[in-house]
C-alpha cells in the first residue's frame, strides 16, 4: 500500500501539506475528507468533475477518523504507520522522501529558525487568521445574523499585531523567512494568511513587502498549484448556498459562538 493522505484543502494545514507533496512529487492518494460536510455543515452542492480536481469523489472522513487517533485531518497512513498534525507530517515526508534540503534545512541554526518559527505560529499567526472565515461566513452561516462589526475589527487588529512582527522579526529584508529560498516556514505561513484572504480581508494589500513575499512562495511551489490548492477557500462565500438541518444549527450556533470569546 502506499502513501494515503487524508485532507480538507478548507484547512490551512492540510493545504500545506497538499503543496508540499504536489511541488515536491511524492507519490500519494489524496483522499479527500469533507469536514463540513459531513461533520459540521451538512449537505454541499455537488462538485464539479475533473481528475485534478481535489474536491472530486467521495469524501473519506470515515477513513479518516480511522486512521488518526485525535479524528481529525490532516492525517496520512503509509503502510501499516498513521501520523497526525501538520508539522509532524511534514517532517515525515521531508526525510522519507529526502526532499530539497531548503525545506527543513541540514544547517542547525537555519533548521532551528525554522523551527523558531514553526512553535510562534500557532500563538500569533494561526490564532487569529482562521477567525476572519468564522466571523464573516460560517456563524453567520449557523446563526442566521451578522457578527456585530466590532468583533471583526477586533480580530483584525490581533492579526495586524501579528503581521508586524512576522515581518519585523522573520521576514525582515529576506527574499523567504530562513534567506533566499523557501523553507517549510513559508508554506505554513503562507496558507493561514490566505485565510483571510478568502472572505474578503486582503491583509496583503496596504503590505507591500508581505505582497512581494507571497508572490515570491507562489513562483516557488508554482502559481497553478498554489491557487488550485486555494480554489475552494478563494470560492469561501458559496458555502452562503448550503442548507443545513435547523437541529444541526440548534446545536453548533452557541460552540461556534463560543469559540471567539
Amino acid at each position: 500500500m502506499g502513501l494515503e493522505l487524508y485532507l480538507d484543502l478548507l484547512s490551512q494545514p492540510c493545504r500545506s501539506i497538499y503543496i508540499f507533496a504536489r511541488s515536491n512529487n511524492i507519490p500519494f492518494e489524496f483522499k479527500h475528507v469533507e469536514l463540513f460536510k459531513d461533520s459540521v455543515l451538512g449537505k454541499r452542492p455537488a462538485a464539479g468533475s475533473g481528475a485534478e480536481q481535489p474536491r472530486s469523489g467521495p469524501s473519506n472522513s470515515e477513513g479518516a477518523g480511522k486512521v488518526s487517533l485525535l479524528k481529525k485531518v490532516p492525517a496520512l497512513k503509509d503502510g501499516d504507520f498513521t501520523l497526525a498534525e501538520c508539522t509532524a507530517i511534514l517532517l515525515y515526508l521531508t526525510r522519507k522522501y529526502n526532499t530539497p534540503d531548503h525545506w527543513y534545512p541540514s544547517d542547525i541554526q537555519k533548521r532551528a529558525r525554522v523551527d523558531e518559527y514553526l512553535s510562534w505560529h500557532h500563538a500569533n499567526i494561526r490564532a487569529n487568521a482562521p477567525k476572519t472565515m468564522w466571523i464573516k461566513v460560517l456563524i453567520p452561516l449557523f446563526t442566521g445574523q451578522p457578527l456585530p462589526s466590532e468583533k471583526l475589527q477586533e480580530v483584525m487588529e490581533g492579526l495586524s499585531t501579528s503581521l508586524k512582527q512576522f515581518e519585523e522579526r522573520f521576514l525582515q529584508n529576506k527574499a523567504f523567512i530562513i534567506g533566499n529560498e523557501i523553507s517549510l516556514a513559508d508554506l505554513v505561513a503562507v496558507v493561514e494568511l490566505m485565510q483571510p484572504v478568502g472572505v474578503g480581508c486582503d491583509i496583503f494589500e496596504d503590505r507591500p513587502r508581505l505582497m512581494e513575499w507571497r508572490r515570491r512562495v507562489e513562483d516557488a511551489v508554482g502559481k497553478e498549484l498554489f491557487f488550485q490548492a486555494h480554489e475552494m477557500i478563494l470560492n469561501i462565500k458559496e458555502l452562503s448556498n448550503i442548507q443545513i438541518d435547523p437541529q444541526l444549527k440548534e446545536q453548533l450556533a452557541p460552540v461556534l459562538m463560543k469559540m471567539l470569546k
